[in-house]
C-alpha cells in the first residue's frame, strides 16, 4: 500500500474525495489515503506549499494563482482531475431577498432577473452591501463578480466583497456582519434552515456544467509517482461515478454528515446532491451538483483559461501570453487520459472546448465510447472560445 494524504474542507463537493476513501476505492487501486480536515483555502494553500499533504481538494482557481506567482509561497501544482461541477450557491439575507423580489420577481434559476433586481436594490439602497466569498483565487469570486458586472453592478465601486471561510458564512449572515454570500454547500443549507438566509442564484444557473473544485496535486510528487497518481485517479473516477448514481444519495450523505467530514445533518447535505437546494430546477434539468455525468471530471484547459481571463478582468494580473499558456498547463488533461486508459472509460479527445457554446446537450469525439456534455451557457449568453483569448479579454469591461 502506498500512503497518499489529501486535505479538504467541509464541503459536500469534497465527496469523491471522501467516498474514495470509505468506500473502499483507494484501497483497491494500493492507496492509504488519509484525508485531513482544513477550516480555510488559506490553509490548505499554505500548508501544501510547505509539503504537509501531497494532494487537496482545492478551488479550481488555485492552481492557477500558484503558477502565476500570487500565492505567498510558491508551488507547482498542477490539476489531473476535476471534482465536479456546479455546487455553490448565492444566499442573501431574508431583508436583502424581499428587497430583490419587491424591485424585481425572480426564481433562483433566473440569475438574469435576480441581477436586475440586486441592481435595482444596489442603486436605490441607502448603505453600501458586503458579500462573502471564500477566497480571492476561487470560483466563488471570479463568476459572483461576472454576475454582479453582467448586471449593471460594478464590484468594489457599488459594493464590497469579503473573503470569510466557508463553515462561517451562516454566522456572519446570521450576525450582520455581511448581507449575503457565495460558497458551497451545505453552508447555503445551513443559512437557509436557519431562517437567516435565501439563496438568489446558483452556480449551475450562473454558468452550466462549470468546475467547482479540481484535484490540486504536487507537481513534485507527482513526477515522482506517477504509478501511484494514476491509481489515485482512477479511484477518484470510479468514486465520482458512485456518487453520481441517485439511488446512492442517501448513503452518501449520511457518510459526508460524520463529524470527522462535514459535521452537518444528512437531510441538509442531501439537498445539493438531490438538487432540492434551490426553490426551482433549470429547465434543462441541469444537476446543482453533477459528481460524475458530463465529463464532471474531465480537467478542461478551456475553463482554465476562462478564469485566467476573469483573473485578469478584476485585476488580479497583468495578461500575457506566457502567463496564458501557463494558467492552461495546470490542468492536465494528458494525465487524467493515462490514468484511465485501464477503465476503458469515454474521454472527451479535446483539451479545450468553446464554452457557453452548447444550449442543450450534444454528443462530443471521445475514446471508449460515447460521451454527453453540456449544456454549458453563462447565462448572459457570451461565449468563451479559448482560441481567441486575446479578443475576449479585450472584449471585458468594467462597466
Amino acid at each position: 500500500m502506498t500512503d497518499v494524504s489529501a486535505a479538504f474542507l467541509p464541503l459536500t463537493d469534497s465527496a469523491i474525495l471522501v467516498v474514495a476513501r470509505e468506500c473502499g476505492f483507494a484501497e483497491e487501486e494500493g492507496l492509504s489515503l488519509s484525508l485531513i480536515r482544513e477550516t480555510s483555502w488559506a490553509n490548505i494553500r499554505d500548508r501544501m506549499a510547505i509539503g504537509q499533504f501531497e494532494a487537496a481538494h482545492m478551488l479550481a482557481p488555485m492552481p492557477i494563482a500558484f503558477a502565476l506567482g500570487l500565492t505567498p509561497l510558491s508551488l507547482d501544482v498542477i490539476a489531473p482531475f476535476a471534482l465536479g461541477l456546479g455546487g455553490n450557491a448565492v444566499t442573501v439575507s431574508r431583508w436583502l431577498y424581499d428587497l430583490m423580489q419587491q424591485a424585481n420577481a425572480f426564481e433562483p434559476s433566473d440569475p438574469a432577473n435576480g441581477g436586475k433586481a440586486l441592481q435595482q436594490v444596489v442603486r436605490h439602497g441607502k448603505r453600501r452591501l458586503q458579500l462573502a466569498v471564500v477566497h480571492p483565487h476561487s470560483g466563488h469570486n471570479l463568476e459572483l463578480r461576472y454576475w454582479l458586472a453582467a448586471s449593471g453592478i460594478e464590484p468594489d465601486r457599488d459594493i464590497d466583497i469579503v473573503f470569510v471561510p466557508p463553515p462561517y458564512m451562516p454566522d456572519a449572515l446570521a450576525s450582520g456582519q455581511i448581507d449575503g454570500f457565495c460558497v458551497g454547500e451545505p453552508w447555503n443549507s445551513v443559512a437557509v434552515g436557519s431562517g437567516n438566509g435565501v439563496i438568489a442564484t446558483t452556480k449551475s444557473a450562473i454558468w452550466k456544467s462549470s468546475p467547482e473544485k479540481v484535484l490540486g496535486v504536487r507537481a513534485d510528487w507527482a513526477e515522482r509517482n506517477e504509478e501511484q497518481l494514476g491509481a489515485f485517479l482512477r479511484a477518484l473516477y470510479r468514486a465520482a461515478r458512485w456518487c453520481g448514481e441517485p439511488e446512492n444519495f442517501d448513503a452518501l450523505a449520511h457518510i459526508l454528515a460524520r463529524v470527522e467530514y462535514i459535521g452537518q445533518p444528512a437531510r441538509l447535505i442531501l439537498k445539493a446532491l438531490d438538487g432540492s437546494v434551490a426553490a426551482s430546477q433549470l429547465s434543462d434539468q441541469s444537476r446543482f451538483f453533477e459528481a460524475h455525468a458530463r465529463a464532471a471530471t474531465f480537467p478542461w484547459q478551456s475553463q482554465a483559461l476562462w478564469f485566467y481571463s476573469q483573473m485578469v478582468r478584476w485585476g488580479q494580473v497583468e495578461h500575457s501570453p506566457d502567463r496564458a499558456a501557463a494558467a492552461s498547463r495546470c490542468f492536465r488533461p494528458d494525465i487524467y487520459r493515462r490514468a484511465m486508459e485501464p477503465l476503458s472509460v469515454p474521454i472527451p479527445s479535446a483539451n479545450a472546448k468553446v464554452e457557453g457554446a452548447m444550449t442543450a446537450s450534444q454528443p462530443v469525439g471521445s475514446t471508449h465510447g460515447s460521451l454527453v456534455l453540456g449544456p454549458d451557457g453563462f447565462f448572459d449568453g457570451a461565449v468563451f472560445d479559448p482560441d481567441q483569448l486575446e479578443t475576449y479579454i479585450a472584449g471585458q469591461s468594467d462597466i
